[in-house]
């Protein structure tokens, strides 16, 4: 399923609505940092692929609830 399809040109079809749930979430651990276990580095900087592999992970359970 894509996000913001647009139908009128047919090289734009849009995100996947995956991503654009996983940007959404992204944008919140980055906006609060340290709300996930793990989410720093051992220098206590933000760990980008567990941020990531997260937001990914959030996307797929909101993606799960809508099918329910």
């Amino acid at each position: 399923m894509k996000a913001f399809p647009d139908s009128a040109t047919p090289f734009q079809q849009g995100m996947d609505l995956r991503d654009y749930f996983a940007a959404k979430a992204m944008q919140g651990f980055i906006a609060y940092m340290g709300c996930e276990a793990g989410a720093t580095d051992r220098l206590g900087g933000p760990n980008n692929e567990v941020i990531a592999r997260n937001a990914y992970s959030y996307a797929d359970a909101m993606l799960q609830a809508r099918e329910e």
